[in-house]
């Protein structure tokens, strides 16, 4: 389980079409949300602008899903608050984080949040961590000790605590998707905080080239360093990995990846999962699990779910990079 910051960003590589006569109009957008940074491009026959509308759609979002808003409906379960009213969408992500729980053994899983503050990947303050203090946190975690009863979210324990940012950050790029879609925007691309999802042809009326970064440390500007470069036919694609967010303490590493098991930092050989879905709830439900299952077991889920696909990248026994991805994949031969 991991809160979702922008760790690992997928590079999306956009090239300028030339030598057309009446190349198509493309608009492209950006800015900041969520704590990261948004690009879309979009083809623009009405020649709208449509930057207004995403900035309500990101507003409303955050009203649901951030625990940095007071009261958005997040803070208000976490605050226990009892008046609070779910609405479709969280509904929706809950479910979906329900199923990815179940079909990960519990590796991805909301009530993490506890355990993502005291490590200090939440909005408070790292505290001084030791089994003792995991242990009694361990009692908060579970997504059996909590269920939907209509509009209400109902916790077993007022001491747990939802973290949705494994997940919800694929959402948000879904929610932009349908608003296009709605809008009858045949060519389009969303990207926030590098989870990515397309729609028909790039400016050049290809498909579109989306990067994955390289996976190692110190590689902190997306684009300078890219392990690979994916096609991308109308799916979503979004990225898991353990090099840009964490903290080194007495000569170890701590990722922001939390085991939900252990309490503690995941630890495995695996570096970054990169998951291409049909949408992007679905491919973010699913990198973080991924990585926390660990190469094999990630292996062993993937059979079970041919209609996913995966981009892995692990350290072997020697500490050199290796690379598996599965069939589906179709990469940029150029």
């Amino acid at each position: 389980m991991s809160i979702r910051l922008p760790f690992y960003i997928l590079t999306i590589l956009i090239f300028i079409s030339c030598g057309t006569d009446k190349p198509a109009p493309y608009r492209k957008l950006s800015g900041f949300t969520q704590g990261t940074t948004f690009h879309i491009t979009y083809e623009d026959r009405a020649n709208k602008d449509l930057s207004t509308s995403i900035d309500s759609i990101f507003n409303a979002f955050n009203l649901t899903f951030s625990a940095y808003i007071p009261n958005s409906i997040v803070s208000r379960i976490n605050q226990n608050d009892s008046t609070v009213v779910l609405d479709d969408q969280f509904i929706e992500v809950y479910n979906k984080s329900r199923e990815v729980w179940k079909e990960t053994n519990g590796d991805m899983d909301l009530t993490v949040a506890p355990l993502v503050d005291i490590w200090g990947f939440g909005p408070g303050k790292r505290e001084e961590v030791d089994s003792m203090r995991i242990d009694s946190i361990l009692q908060f975690v579970g997504m059996q000790k909590i269920r939907l009863q209509g509009r209400q979210l109902i916790k077993d324990l007022p001491g747990i605590k939802i973290d949705v940012n494994s997940i919800a950050q694929g959402y948000s790029v879904d929610i932009v998707y349908r608003f296009f879609e709605q809008l009858g925007i045949k060519n389009f691309m969303v990207e926030i905080g590098g989870e990515v999802r397309v729609k028909g042809k790039n400016p050049q009326g290809e498909l579109w080239r989306i990067g994955v970064d390289k996976p190692s440390d110190g590689n902190d500007v997306a684009g300078e360093n890219l392990q690979t470069i994916i096609l991308l036919d109308n799916k979503a694609v979004t990225t898991s990995g353990n090099y840009r967010k964490y903290f080194e303490e007495n000569g170890r590493k701590y990722s922001h990846i939390i085991d939900p098991h252990t309490g503690y930092p995941y630890k495995n050989n695996l570096l970054s999962v990169t998951v291409i879905a049909d949408d992007a709830l679905t491919a973010d439900g699913y990198d973080t699990g991924l990585m926390v299952l660990g190469l094999q077991g990630a292996r062993e889920l993937l059979k079970k779910h041919p209609e996913l696909d995966a981009y892995m990248i692990y350290a072997d026994e020697n500490g050199k990079y290796q690379v598996e991805y599965t069939n589906g994949i179709q990469f940029d031969k150029e």
